[in-house]
């Protein structure tokens, strides 16, 4: 029993950090590609280093703030329509308790289950109206819970990471000339790009390399269309 616990208190503990580590992986990439974009268009267009670092700036705390804004809000709104779909379902099986007691025994069907088996399993999940609101949500409403609890904080994790991200394409603006903290910008977020992906494939599924290589050219290719757009009104 102790065994089962503490296995689960690690499972559980990792589903935490992995969706924890998810939220910072996509504050920053977001952070990161979107700021090298005006960056590098700033410094296409001007040769004020002063415009670009406070277009830069600007640029990393409007992203954070809206990224958190909304990672927070659409949060928020998956869990109000978890509840109103989770109300709805009750009363379908208030109001038409067959239909939906038949919709249990084809879930089960589905998953193999026939003969008495069948109908024990179907009798004990409809004699327990919230495992049977489950069944429901989840398997054919294809819904999952959102836990309210943490919003707030998940939310600032993911505007601090977008915040972290701006940085990489920002911070050699204020140590190097203009076109030298161009190129470098674009080379450490092109790195960083490479390294973020690879781990992400680690902690959850693909080749490391390969995703790697995707998450660079991807934000590479955005970073260099904000510099074509910057050229276009360059002197």
């Amino acid at each position: 029993m102790r065994r089962d616990a503490a296995n689960g208190a690690r499972e559980a503990a990792s589903r935490r950090i992995g969706a924890k580590m998810s939220e910072i992986i996509l504050g920053g990439q977001d952070g990161l590609v979107n700021v090298a974009g005006v960056i590098l268009g700033l410094a296409a267009a001007t040769t004020d280093t002063r415009v670009i670092i406070a277009g830069g700036l600007a640029a990393t705390f409007a992203e954070s703030i809206s990224m958190g804004a909304v990672a927070y809000t659409s949060a928020l709104a998956d869990h109000d329509f978890y509840r109103a779909q989770r109300e709805r379902e009750r009363a379908d099986i208030h109001a038409s308790p067959e239909q939906e007691r038949a919709e249990v025994e084809q879930i089960f069907q589905e998953w193999g289950f026939e003969g008495q088996l069948l109908r024990d399993s179907v009798e004990h999940i409809t004699h327990h109206e919230d495992h049977w609101l489950d069944i429901m949500m989840a398997h054919e409403l294809r819904l999952q819970p959102i836990a309210q609890d943490g919003l707030l904080a998940d939310a600032l994790l993911v505007g601090l990471s977008a915040v972290a991200g701006s940085l990489v394409p920002l911070l050699p603006f204020f140590f190097l000339p203009r076109i030298t903290a161009m190129w470098a910008g674009l080379l450490f977020s092109a790195v960083v790009l490479f390294a973020v992906g690879a781990f992400k494939a680690r902690i959850t599924v693909g080749h490391p390399a390969r995703s790697g290589a995707q998450m660079m050219v991807i934000g590479v290719v955005s970073a260099l269309a904000g510099y074509a757009i910057g050229a276009l009104f360059g002197g």
